[in-house]
């Protein structure tokens, strides 16, 4: 793991290592097609919907804004499994992402009868099996008795094991940092390091401001230290930690006065898991031609047929309207540590050149002044348009996502 970045860099860090490791892989994000994909039938028409969908809608009666914030922050830390799309679809009918959200539900909900699960106590505590449980995730397979003909042995196993099992360690190693520096729960510590920002917002920026409580949420917790070495050369993501940066910035920024202090985030980079690069390379923002060690990755979005139809309007929905049943999606091509940080890294990069290109735009030469809001769409936004629009559309459901099962980062 390379060393963290410098204090009050962090930010700076992920935008420049992104761009280094893509270009050093061969990764090229042609403006032409970035260009194109802002002006698209797929992107105009889906956008001003589509990138209000953050998925953080809760369900919940929660007892205090802090009670709420210990769950987002929970919650975030908890934000991966993307690489179990597939067994998770099979054994639940649901993807990561609402796996988890489900697992947190019932966390909170049987808190109010068995003791704090989301206290640095009950993170501490709690073990697989309960964890299985409340995903609805079997952890037993059958297999024939190596002597005996004809009998069937359990033991603990299967598709989904892994993932329980790093969902238990995050917890569980979470919980004994929270303890041993005597916060009672993760979202003490998160409003501690929100407080230490007020001062920095109004002598330093924004963005300074933002950058102290991802050093302090990165610096404190394995679990959020989303960051590697690829040939040689540092990659930061930080996934996660900006991620509950902007969830609590969703959740209470609306609020007057906000409880907490919460930092601007419309210039925060992209949360970079395997949705957004997968879906930027199908819609050919990200190009891996040149790419020795990734070009084969994608070999159906090299056709020109694919992407016309995948940048034109949404086809009609082959299901009627309200209806949950979903199909098990396809895998996607499994991909090494160093492939995935590539990939995300270009991802965070692509997105940041989308912006540029978007604000550089001239309405008036494209004859169409109804597209002037293009030209205001901000980081947080676009995150959220590309990782709802690939579930809002059947045929971008049907897309493979790069696969990477041996990471607790997204």
């Amino acid at each position: 793991m390379p060393p963290f970045p410098p204090s009050g860099e962090y930010l700076k860090a992920i935008r420049q290592s992104s761009r280094d490791l893509r270009t050093s892989m061969g990764i090229s994000i042609p403006h032409d097609c970035v260009k194109r994909l802002l002006l698209s039938p797929a992107f105009v028409e889906s956008f001003p919907r589509v990138s209000k969908d953050h998925g953080l809608a809760l369900p919940l009666n929660f007892s205090s804004h802090m009670d709420e914030l210990n769950f987002l922050s929970v919650l975030s830390l908890l934000n991966f499994g993307s690489g179990y799309r597939v067994p998770l679809h099979d054994q639940t009918g649901r993807g990561a992402w609402d796996s988890i959200r489900a697992l947190l539900f019932s966390m909170y909900i049987t808190s109010a009868g068995e003791g704090d699960l989301l206290s640095a106590k009950g993170l501490r505590a709690i073990d697989a099996t309960k964890i299985a449980g409340f995903m609805g995730i079997s952890l037993h397979v059958e297999r024939p008795h190596d002597k005996i003909p004809g009998v069937v042995v359990g033991e603990l196993g299967g598709p989904l094991y892994d993932l329980v099992a790093r969902i238990a360690s995050v917890l569980n190693e979470t919980g004994q940092i929270l303890e041993s520096n005597g916060y009672h729960n993760l979202g003490n510590f998160v409003v501690e390091a929100l407080e230490q920002s007020r001062k920095l917002q109004s002598t330093s920026g924004n963005d300074r401001a933002l950058d102290l409580v991802l050093e302090k949420l990165v610096r404190a917790f394995p679990a959020f230290q989303d960051m590697s070495e690829v040939n040689g050369q540092s990659i930061y993501c930080f996934k996660k930690a900006l991620f509950l940066i902007q969830a609590i910035n969703i959740r209470f920024g609306s609020l007057s006065p906000p409880p907490f202090p919460i930092p601007p985030t419309d210039n925060i980079p992209v949360f970079s898991d395997n949705v957004l690069p997968s879906l930027l390379v199908h819609l050919g923002v990200i190009n891996l031609s040149s790419s020795a060690s990734l070009s084969s990755l994608f070999p159906a979005s090299e056709s020109e047929e694919n992407l016309n139809a995948l940048l034109g309007s949404a086809p009609p929905r082959t299901k009627k309207q309200g209806s949950t049943a979903k199909s098990v999606p396809q895998g996607g091509p499994v991909v090494t540590s160093s492939q995935s940080y590539s990939l995300r890294a270009a991802a965070i990069d692509a997105c940041e050149l989308m912006v540029e290109t978007a604000r550089a735009l001239d309405i008036d030469s494209l004859g169409n002044e109804n597209l002037a809001w293009v030209t205001k769409i901000t980081l947080p936004s676009l995150d959220m348009w590309i990782w709802a629009v690939a579930k809002d559309r059947e045929d971008y459901r049907a897309l493979p996502r790069f696969v990477d099962q041996n990471t607790v980062f997204f």
